[in-house]
């Protein structure tokens, strides 16, 4: 597996966003269908027209396992790109997972895979398939420009997007966060003293 993909794997977006100075974060609508998914992998960007989800297809046939299809979807919260057959379909064939700026639907059938999908929710309406959009070309998805390549890092707080001229960067920066994390928990949670002086401090700056 992709060394950069491993080593983010374990690093909350909270820490990743903070290094990236909360620039680079996919809209908080785009949440986890289920609290505890995550998913690190290589963006296979889509970007099709509202309600026409073939290049999905196109991509789920083209993409290689552990890429994460990154769809840009127009933000459209009435037809659903995807369904529990579509996305099962993305399973079977190793993609790590889903991320939408858009719905999807057959929610129970989703969960019930426990496959990755990020989403701004769920609707009834199917998506047809008249064949227009593209797949592995820059797009906007929730807010942000994703290239073909690029990690994707997603949790419950949300999606952030790791541009590949900078991975190295992001991970030595995001790693000193988690490191500060733990330290400022350990020598602070718990302890009343210690909280009473971090407030101060924090207010006196």
């Amino acid at each position: 597996m992709d060394q950069h993909v491993l080593d983010f794997m374990n690093i909350p977006t909270t820490c990743i966003s903070d290094a990236m100075d909360g620039l680079n974060n996919l809209h908080p609508a785009i949440k986890p269908l289920k609290e505890e998914y995550k998913v690190v992998g290589r963006a296979f960007t889509v970007k099709i027209p509202v309600g026409d989800n073939l290049a999905v297809i196109k991509a789920i046939r083209n993409a290689k396992p552990g890429d994460v299809l990154v769809v840009d979807a127009k933000g459209d919260q009435y037809r659903a790109i995807a369904g529990d057959f579509v996305v099962g379909m993305m399973q079977t064939l190793g993609i790590a997972g889903l991320v939408v700026d858009g719905v999807i639907r057959d929610l129970a059938g989703i969960k019930e895979l426990n496959f990755p999908v990020f989403s701004k929710g769920t609707a009834v309406a199917a998506s047809g398939k008249a064949g227009f959009g593209e797949i592995n070309v820059p797009i906007s998805c929730g807010g942000m420009t994703v290239h073909p390549g690029d990690l994707i890092i997603g949790d419950v707080d949300g999606v952030v997007v790791v541009p590949q001229a900078i991975e190295q960067e992001i991970l030595t920066k995001a790693l000193e966060k988690l490191n500060k994390d733990q330290i400022r928990e350990d020598q602070i949670s718990g302890n009343h003293e210690a909280i009473l002086k971090h407030l101060d401090d924090l207010l006196s700056k």
